[in-house]
């Protein structure tokens, strides 16, 4: 009984892809397809465990968006369930067995604690259980599915084709792990037959996807919790291609080593190359890196096809837009269009995002949490700030991480004048003896240990000068402190 109704599930969720714009009332309209006996209720409820999570939060914007009942939990409060709550949701910020009852399946998250007591609830109820990467690999099994993948970047570049898309005349689906700054969303059912998804390496379900197409920004050693060696990382892309249709393609970043490397290990399938190195099939020259943009001349297969002109910064971001370029193109998409979108786009949440600027002091929230996301996003910054300061607020996310990087994390982050780190993010991590945030600020020329976070910012808000640019960074709670500081700062200057 179990497996019929889990594989009506499947089929239900395969029903959201073909029914493009229409609303489905019932899981019964999959009576006609199935021979499954199981009794069907007319009102699908689908129950999230930690819903708020960007993954998890698009699959739910995407239930919604189909009359699917939906409720979910998460560890605590965040905008992220409100929004949900307004969309229809019924969202708690805690964890309770009781919620489970009178849901038809659960899907959640692998940063969930098998231990869980909604989870083990799901288990005694028999209910069918789906990761999200499931859930999403099935949203995207009928489609044109192109997944974008990457240590870094994948968020910015799955971002930059939506919009490159929607600038052809698409009306693609997507599940990104960060808001569209034009739309205000994360993830979107589309009309066409393309769907656009962030394919997550952090626990190693990206090989659920099965995509026609991918993007590999990059290949670093990352998520130490779960991939011990730069080797397990290495393997887990390489399972991933893997994955991809025969017929379909992989686009990946030539001047990345780690990416280069995973394209000659592939065989029997296209490959597409891009960056500034010589012979890359989406060659990038002319480069020039502005305040808050950036420009390139874009060479397909040795024919100029235009220049790439961006509204956000950093080489990081050419190569991104290159990557999106070249797969845009292999799909027989003019370079006009794709062009025109990527000039339009504005960026994401928490991705060099400017949340205020007060008395000349910006203030720069942003996501980065790896070693070399902060070297570029602090190159990018340090352009941005001209001749002011650059303060930046760290938060270190998972101790295991703060423990293998922290020599890394203090040279990156002795780029700005004044660092103050607050304490390790734990995530759903326990505590390693003897790494703090300590461990990086010992190491760093200008690095100082602040765990308060009334004490970082009164401190940021009362010595900030005019010209200045202050930072939040972090995977953590520590975006929080940006709209605080922008604040205090309105408060300061009045």
């Amino acid at each position: 009984m179990k497996r019929k109704y889990l594989s009506l599930v499947v089929l239900f969720l395969i029903q959201l892809v073909n029914a493009q714009n229409t609303v489905l009332e019932s899981i019964s309209e999959l009576e006609n397809i199935t021979q499954a006996t199981v009794s069907i209720n007319k009102n699908l409820k689908i129950h999230f465990i930690g819903i708020g999570g960007s993954g998890m939060s698009g699959l739910a914007r995407i239930a919604l968006s189909h009359a699917i009942s939906v409720s979910g939990s998460d560890a605590k409060d965040s905008t992220v369930l409100s929004a949900l709550a307004a969309l229809g949701a019924e969202v708690n910020p805690a964890h309770l067995a009781s919620q489970v009852d009178g849901a038809d399946f659960v899907i959640y998250s692998t940063a969930i604690s098998q231990n869980n007591v909604e989870l083990v609830r799901a288990r005694e109820l028999s209910l069918p259980i789906l990761t999200r990467a499931q859930a999403l690999a099935t949203l995207m099994s009928n489609s044109r599915s192109i997944a974008v993948a990457g240590t870094h970047g994948k968020t910015t570049t799955s971002s930059m084709l939506t919009v490159a898309l929607q600038a052809c005349g698409l009306d693609p689906s997507f599940a990104i792990g960060g808001t569209l700054t034009s739309s205000g969303s994360n993830a979107h059912r589309g009309t066409g037959e393309i769907f656009v998804a962030e394919a997550d390496e952090s626990d190693g379900s990206f090989i659920e996807y099965n995509p026609f197409a991918a993007i590999v920004t990059n290949v670093e050693h990352d998520h130490v919790d779960f991939f011990p060696t730069p080797e397990s990382v290495a393997q887990a892309f390489r399972d991933f291609v893997a994955t991809i249709k025969p017929e379909g393609f992989l686009t990946y970043c030539a001047d990345d080593a780690g990416s280069a490397a995973l394209a000659s290990t592939t065989k029997n399938l296209q490959l597409l190359s891009y960056g500034v190195s010589e012979g890359a099939d989406l060659h990038i020259d002319h480069i020039e890196l502005l305040t808050m943009g950036s420009t390139a001349r874009a060479v397909w297969k040795g024919k100029t096809v235009g220049h790439i002109e961006l509204q956000v910064p950093g080489h990081h971001n050419l190569l991104n837009a290159a990557g999106v370029l070249a797969t845009g193109l292999n799909l027989g998409f003019g370079a006009a269009e794709l062009l025109t979108g990527l000039g339009t786009f504005r960026g994401t949440g928490r991705r060099f995002e400017l949340v205020g600027t007060v008395h000349g002091v910006r203030v720069i929230d942003d996501y980065g949490h790896h070693p070399t996301e902060i070297q570029v996003t602090l190159a990018a910054a340090r352009r941005f700030a001209a001749d002011g300061r650059l303060i930046v607020i760290f938060q270190p996310h998972r101790y295991s991480r703060t423990q293998a990087f922290a020599a890394a994390f203090a040279a990156a982050l002795d780029a700005a004048d004044r660092a103050i780190l607050l304490e390790v993010y734990a995530a759903s991590e326990k505590p390693i003896e003897g790494v703090t945030a300590k461990l990086i600020t010992r190491q760093m020329k200008n690095g100082e240990y602040i765990p308060n976070f009334v004490e970082v910012t009164d401190s940021v808000i009362g010595s900030a000068q005019p010209g200045d640019v202050i930072m939040t960074l972090g995977a953590g709670d520590v975006s929080s402190l940006a709209p605080i500081i922008v604040d205090g700062l309105n408060r300061r200057f009045a």
